[in-house]
């Protein structure tokens, strides 16, 4: 439902790189700790280590410091045209942004920079295809990353026993055709799965298997690849990181959680040696606080915010003096109040000062939800005010920021949704919500908070509307599998039509969910004691 998190931290790429970085440890980087990949190049023996570890680490999407060694390489060998390539690869984070004018420049005047250098013909390729992104910088972002797709598999084709290619056609699809149907997945999981099979120990095919599936109806598929890809590349934080999204599509906690504390601890020890990419910890720190939420490990979660609230204040890692700390503290207290329904804390939450609309936004969202579950409807519709005053300031930036937007424009409708339900008007509520509901991707960080299936349920069920409430709790666990909230209400609805049966097949999933809680929550507590009667007979 909502991305602006991610969204906020991979808005734009890096500055300029300062060559003489006090962080640059590349060197200490090994195939072990990076995976292994192979890209012969035409450039001097000295750096060939080096651009195989650049590709390395673009395909760990390590982006700034892969910025820092190519630059590093054109200053070891002024010649070697792929550095020029590999800087502007560095600059577009395919499956994170769109960059604006003056990054689109950056890169045109590296591939020129190359145009002139000596080159072998696949090295021509790889910067003809990059040059078909970054010509033309006032067309649309999506032509421009087609053609670009469409480049890289004529690319592929001329290469076929080039893995690099094939690995980086793959890629490319993805982001020239995000999330619209699973046709461009599909296409990519036929290169990758087979380049799989053929290279195991490649870190960017591992990667973008876990990016491919990465959707409620084909996570299981990337299960093999989650399981692969953190033992490929430990020392990349993207890398530990990335098989949490197949973990948290499928409901395994645990492993969800341990991948996102040693994603946070590697970001961690970078930042402390100076090597950048500090806000990659949030992003991990986002779908932990969402895994500990429902595994009923909240005092873990308020751990994770308050290390947040503590932090001093920083720049975003990509160069916009934007403060992500803050942003995270926002939508991680949000979504703390929402998953343990402590609706009178919801409606008191104040938005972050420091933050984007969209971080505010979410803000009053939950300010509303907060006061209508409180019955305080005249509240509620003072935060709806909110929210209609900063979608107007959306819709006048829609065309560069669309995700915003739509964004606070589904905010809106479920904000007006709840108010209608507190005032008895429970399917005009649904129907407002159906249309999003029938949308729904699955959750898996905090800062996307509830499920509308999700949200629909509740309200049914609060209708006293138990069987169409199992309905929608069900359809929730369908994309959103172990669920805590969705388990404990299909438990409820269930025993309230009398399927006693599936009510406990539900409690006993969240119990073990929960397995070595200390939580005190009324839910565990109710679900503990239905266990305990049905033991006792």
């Amino acid at each position: 439902m909502k991305t602006i998190l991610l969204l906020a931290f991979a808005l734009v790429v890096p500055c300029h790189l300062a060559a003489d970085d006090e962080g640059h440890h590349h060197e200490d980087l090994t195939e072990a700790q990076l995976g292994t990949v192979h890209f012969p190049s035409s450039c001097s023996a000295a750096v060939q280590k080096p651009v195989e570890r650049g590709v390395a680490m673009l395909h760990s999407f390590w982006y700034e410091e892969a910025e820092k060694e190519f630059a590093q390489l054109e200053k070891g060998d002024p010649q070697c045209a792929i550095a020029h390539w590999g800087v502007a690869m560095s600059l577009w984070h395919q499956l994170w942004n769109r960059p604006e004018l003056a990054v689109l420049q950056r890169g045109g005047e590296q591939l020129k920079a190359a145009e002139h250098l000596h080159a072998t013909a696949r090295e021509k390729d790889y910067l003809k295809a990059l040059e078909a992104f970054y010509q033309h910088p006032k067309r649309s972002y999506e032509k421009r990353a087609a053609a670009y797709s469409s480049a890289m598999q004529k690319v592929m084709q001329r290469n076929p026993d080039d893995h690099e290619a094939a690995a980086f056609y793959a890629l490319s699809l993805l982001a020239a055709d995000p999330d619209k149907d699973n046709t461009s997945r599909t296409k990519a999981a036929a290169v990758l799965e087979k380049l799989f099979a053929e290279e195991p120990q490649h870190p960017g095919v591992a990667h973008y298997l876990i990016h491919t599936y990465d959707k409620p109806d084909m996570a299981e598929k990337g299960l093999p690849a989650a399981r692969k890809y953190a033992q490929l590349a430990p020392a990349a934080p993207h890398a530990l990181h990335m098989p949490a999204h197949i973990f948290a599509r499928l409901g395994l906690w645990q492993d969800d959680i341990d991948s996102n504390v040693r994603s946070i601890e590697a970001t961690q020890k970078e930042a402390a040696m100076h090597m950048g990419g500090e806000g990659h910890q949030f992003h991990a720190m986002d779908f932990l606080v969402y895994a500990y939420l429902q595994t009923g490990r909240e005092e873990d979660a308020q751990k994770i915010i308050n290390e947040v609230r503590a932090m001093p204040p920083m720049k975003d890692m990509y160069g916009m003096g934007f403060d992500p700390h803050l942003a995270a503290l926002s939508d991680f207290q949000v979504s703390h109040a929402l998953e343990l329904h402590h609706w009178s804390e919801a409606a008191q939450l104040s938005p972050v000062e420091g933050t984007s609309e969209g971080n505010r936004s979410f803000a009053y969202l939950a300010r509303a939800i907060g006061a209508a579950r409180s019955d305080n409807r005249e509240q509620a519709r003072k935060e709806v005010g909110q929210l209609e005053a900063i979608q107007k300031k959306a819709e006048a930036n829609k065309k560069k920021e669309p995700w915003t937007y739509d964004a606070v424009s589904d905010e809106l409708t479920i904000a007006r949704a709840w108010i209608a339900h507190a005032e008895g008007r429970t399917d005009e509520a649904v129907r407002l919500l159906r249309p999003m509901a029938d949308k729904d991707r699955g959750e898996a960080e905090a800062s996307e908070g509830i499920p509308v299936h999700e949200i629909i349920a509740d309200m049914l069920l609060e209708a006293k509307r138990p069987a169409d409430a199992l309905v929608e709790y069900e359809a929730t666990l369908k994309s959103d599998p172990g669920r805590f909230n969705a388990l404990y209400g299909a438990a409820q609805a269930s025993e309230q039509v009398g399927q006693s049966d599936k009510a406990r097949e539900f409690y006993l999933q969240l119990l073990k969910n929960c397995d070595g809680s200390k939580s005190d929550r009324a839910e565990l507590k109710h679900a503990r004691e239905k266990m305990e009667v049905r033991a006792g007979k």
